[in-house]
């Protein structure tokens, strides 16, 4: 079934990250230290989540930065490394593929919604700044749901706040495990390889694979 509505992880699968690895450096702690700490993030959002509870993005976040800002010779007191590191998320970017790709799935007719762990401030901030955002139906977070990404839940109040059923649906990200959950939960998938990594073969595979967004649309057409 060709979908209707577009929903499309944030973080990472929207949102260009890697300017975090600077701010890291800035307050004297490895660059590298920014993939460790946002894996921190994922996976004790998931245990919350597995365990039948439910945490903040940014909470989950500055409580991984202490953790893993302890015993590090910083240039500034840790709260303060944790305030500058969580504030650079405000001034993230969209991938260069982003804005071209949401304006060619728009032109084909499809609804385009959102569906983050992080808050919705966040993707509202992205697409203003780039002049997308009158692209986007709704703009969805776990928040207001259930359960964090990959629980069903997550994807259930997606498709019941689309007034969609799961399947009239299209998850759109980079992460495999958020392709396997929605997958998992009845909703098609396209899964944006800019890396050209292989898919792991222990989780659902994608309906749809593109190297970059503003090639999804050409492919569901």
């Amino acid at each position: 079934m060709k979908p209707s509505t577009i929903v499309f992880d944030v973080n990472e699968t929207l949102s260009d990250m890697s300017p975090l690895a600077g701010r890291f450096e800035e307050v004297g702690a490895p660059a590298s230290l920014a993939k460790l700490w946002f894996a921190t993030l994922l996976r004790d959002g998931f245990a919350l989540t597995a365990a039948g509870g439910k945490g903040s993005f940014a909470e989950i976040g500055a409580e991984a930065l202490r953790g893993l800002f302890a015993g590090m010779d910083l240039d500034r007191d840790p709260d303060a490394a944790v305030e500058h590191v969580m504030a650079g998320l405000a001034g993230l970017g969209l991938h260069q593929d982003v804005p071209e790709g949401v304006k060619a799935l728009k032109a084909a007719g499809f609804r385009l919604a959102t569906l983050s762990n992080g808050a919705t401030g966040v993707a509202e901030k992205l697409f203003n700044d780039a002049g997308i955002r009158d692209s986007f139906e709704l703009l969805l977070s776990v928040e207001d749901a259930p359960a964090w990404k990959p629980a069903r839940a997550a994807y259930g109040y997606a498709a019941s706040t689309c007034g969609a059923a799961p399947d009239e649906l299209l998850l759109v990200a980079v992460h495999p495990w958020d392709i396997h959950g929605a997958a998992k939960a009845g909703l098609g998938t396209a899964w944006i390889n800019r890396s050209g990594v292989q898919y792991p073969k222990y989780f659902q595979a994608p309906d749809y694979t593109v190297p970059a967004l503003d090639q999804l649309a050409a492919a569901l057409v």
